[in-house]
Formats: structure tokens, C-alpha cells, sequence
């Protein structure tokens, strides 16, 4: 049954959140967060994604140090991963790579993210793939994109924040550049691959056309940042460094002051658009009467300076009443820990829980409701391999051809693949 026909056909009976996208099937060739979370979205969504993987698992399943929650578990494998299933096989096997044509038979969609030249080598490249399904979808997620002078660069979070102006753009430029406090442009970037999948996946729907579809870190950081880059690209006055050079308290360099982040007596806030007349009104201090004189952006130093005397004089529960009373702009700076017992947190279904090597851990959920209802974990994140036999049983291989190959170690199924490194290891972007 061709695929569309077997999307059309579809009667199986689940909640509308898991059937969102019922009939897509993806094979993901991803490590690291780009391509996993890109692809989570897919199947937090209901796509049936295959995780192809080494006989060793990918790196981020061995991720330690600091990302490793209780028993060495990786954080980052486990926030990237769930409703998946895993599949090991040796992709450098004649064996191995026949199993993914014959599982490209019958898949719409490839994800990879590999370092740049390695699906090639592998045979595993869009144009041998589009031999075997010609309407195949074919999506890869780079650090600068599959062309260009820096294809074969590293592409990594903190490399793209400072090589797209993030990090220089953030803090004050002069004295302290400073990167965001969590992988900003991988976790943009695994959204727009998603998106880019979900656009290539509509077209084939209604013209039966498939085809590639590229993103990368580097577009990523840039479109990040598109309110503040549209400003720099349209904006009269140079030299532009000058413009990055900032009171500390001003959290970007192309808003009006007070725009920013501001110490009070138990603890910090932040104030978003207001201006000097509201914000003296609201706290009638003396002092920000001389802000009526200044202008919020050329004047900003001193304007900034101004608000964060006065405010370290209140703390929260006094200057929230009165803020509040104003309609002006302002939060709390919150940490993790307040996410924790946050009542919008507990509304939202922020957060949920699964089991993983038999540990409960909580994971952050699927961001967007459908109908009213976010989407449920079907799966944990999967153990190595734990899919293999099934998926071979799946696209014909009978028990004995199943056993043969995990004997020669073309493909292993199980809960680990030992402490040893395998030599079947690919390098990944």
C-alpha cells in the first residue's frame, strides 16, 4: 500500500494529540540535540520514528560529567528521545546499509545530522536513497549548512552564538560578552528542521513530490536574532560598536532604558517597555523625575543608572503592588527551582514523567496543545537497539537472518553493547 494511501486509510483509535501526524514514518540518523529534538517534535506529534544507531549507541547516550542525572544516565539523551523507537545496526556493513534501503522501502522521511561527507561515504547520501524511494524526503541539520567555505566546520551551540553575533550582542560587549544560559540555537534549529520536515511532508501529500530539505546552526543563530539583525541591517548610525557598548543593567543593545534587568533589596526584576513617566508615577521617587529629561536609547547609560538606584531601595512585595497599579511590564527573575511549584508550569503540563532504566525522571514536554491537550509520552526514551529485532521482523527478515546478523554484529539488540568501544562508530555533527 503506497504511503499516502496508508495515511488515508488510517482507523486506528487514539487521543487527537497522538494522530496529528499518524501515517509518517522517519528514519532519524541524529545525535547530539539538533536532529533529536528536531525530530521529537515529530514524534511527540504521532510520526513513527526509527532512531538508527551504531552498535555502541550514540554519543550522547554515554554523555558524563555534569549532563548526567543518578546512575550516569545523560540528560541529553534523555530530553531528546522519547515516543522513539531504537534500532542498532553497523552502517559500515554491506549488510547494515541494505537494511536501511529496505527500511527507506517503506519510510517517507530521513533525518541525519552527521558531520558533513559522512552519509556519502556510507552510501547513505540523498541521491542513493532517492534511487531506492524516489519520493523520499531527505532532511539534514549541519552547523553551516551542506555548502559554502565553512560546510566542514564545527558546528556546535557555543561556536554559532559567538560566530553569529550572539554572544557579543548579549551582556556588555566591551567588558564581559556573554553567551544565553542554555543551547538557544540548537534547540531553534531542531524547531525549524521540524518545520522545514512538516513543509516538505504537506507538498508530498498533495503533489507527491519529495526532496530535501537543509537546516543548519548557523541560519539558526541569525534567524534568532531577527528583530535585532533587521535593526543593525536598516539602522543610520556607525560604528556599531558602539551601540554594543552598554550599562550593564540594559539586557539588549537596541531597546530604549529601562529595558532590562535591575537588582531590588530580596532578589532581581526585570523591567520590559516602559518609560520613565510610568515608572514614576508607579514608585513616586524623586529621583526619576530626571529621567524626563533624558532620551531611553541615546542617553541610556545614565537612564539605566538612575532606575537601578532607585530600585534596590524596594523589595518585591512593595514595588509589585505598585508596578501592577500601572499596567507596567515587569517579572520576577525566576530559577529552575521556581519552575518547579510555578501554578502556569502545573497548567501548561510543563513538565512530565517517564521511566528510563528503571529511574522515574521528569523531562520537559511537548510545548504546543492541540485541541486543548499536549501530546502523551507513548515511550521512554529507548534502550540500544531495544527495537532492532522487531523492525527486521517488520520489513521481512525471518528469525534465522535476524540471528545471523547479530552474530557477525551487523546489527544488536539488548540493553548495552558492553564497555568496550566498537569499531563501527560514526563520526557525527
Amino acid at each position: 500500500m503506497k504511503r499516502r494511501e496508508r495515511m488515508e486509510s488510517s482507523t486506528e483509535k487514539t487521543s487527537m494529540p497522538e494522530k496529528l501526524l499518524d501515517g509518517m514514518k522517519v528514519l532519524s540518523f541524529c545525535h547530539y540535540l539538533q536532529g533529536p529534538a528536531g525530530v521529537q517534535y515529530l514524534a511527540d506529534m504521532g510520526a513513527d520514528v526509527i532512531r538508527v544507531e551504531p552498535l555502541d549507541g550514540g554519543f550522547e547516550r554515554r554523555m558524563g560529567g555534569p549532563s548526567s542525572l543518578p546512575s550516569h544516565v545523560s540528560a541529553l539523551f534523555i530530553a531528546a528521545n522519547r515516543n522513539k523507537r531504537s534500532i542498532a545496526v553497523n552502517l559500515k556493513a554491506p549488510e547494515g546499509r541494505r537494511i536501511v534501503q529496505r527500511l527507506v522501502e517503506e519510510y517517507d522521511i530521513v533525518v541525519e545530522n552527521y558531520r558533513h561527507g559522512v552519509m556519502e561515504r556510507l552510501g547513505l547520501a540523498y541521491a542513493d536513497l532517492k534511487a531506492v524511494q524516489p519520493d523520499i524526503i531527505y532532511a539534514s541539520g549541519s552547523g553551516f549548512g551542506a555548502g559554502g567555505p565553512m560546510a566542514k566546520a564545527p558546528g556546535q551551540d557555543l561556536l554559532i552564538q559567538a560566530a553569529t553575533g550572539l554572544v557579543a550582542a548579549s551582556g556588555k560587549f566591551g567588558a564581559a560578552p556573554t553567551a544565553a544560559g542554555a543551547t538557544v540555537v540548537d534547540q531553534h534549529a531542531a524547531s525549524l528542521l521540524a518545520m522545514g520536515i512538516l513543509g516538505a511532508f504537506v507538498r508530498r501529500l498533495t503533489t507527491g513530490r519529495g526532496g530535501r530539505v537543509e537546516s543548519n546552526l548557523f541560519s539558526a543563530g541569525i534567524d534568532l536574532q531577527m528583530e535585532a539583525i533587521t535593526f543593525y541591517l536598516n539602522r543610520k548610525k556607525m560604528p556599531f560598536a558602539s551601540d554594543l557598548e552598554r550599562d550593564s543593567h540594559l539586557a539588549t543593545w537596541f531597546h530604549p532604558a529601562p529595558y532590562g534587568i535591575y537588582r531590588i533589596a530580596d532578589g532581581f526584576i526585570v523591567l520590559s517597555l516602559v518609560s520613565g513617566e510610568e515608572l514614576h508615577a508607579a514608585l513616586e521617587d524623586p529621583a526619576l523625575a530626571a529621567l524626563s529629561g533624558l532620551d531611553p536609547f541615546d542617553d541610556r547609560d545614565r537612564y539605566a543608572g538612575i532606575v537601578a538606584q532607585v530600585l534596590e531601595g524596594f523589595g518585591y512585595a512593595e514595588i509589585a503592588p505598585r508596578l501592577e497599579a500601572k499596567g507596567i511590564w515587569f517579572a520576577r527573575v525566576a530559577t529552575y527551582e521556581d519552575l518547579e511549584t510555578h501554578p502556569q508550569v502545573h497548567h501548561n503540563r510543563s513538565f512530565a514523567d517517564i521511566e528510563f532504566k528503571h529511574q522515574s525522571m521528569r523531562v520537559v514536554a511537548h510545548p504546543i496543545r492541540y485541541d486543548g491537550e499536549v501530546p502523551g509520552i507513548r515511550r521512554p526514551p529507548p534502550e540500544l537497539g531495544a527495537n532492532t529485532r522487531e523492525v527486521l521482523e517488520q520489513i521481512g527478515y525471518s528469525a534465522g537472518e535476524i540471528g545471523d546478523l547479530a552474530t557477525r554484529r551487523v546489527v544488536f539488540f539488548g540493553e548495552t553493547a558492553g564497555d568496550e568501544e566498537s569499531s563501527e562508530n560514526v563520526e557525527v555533527h
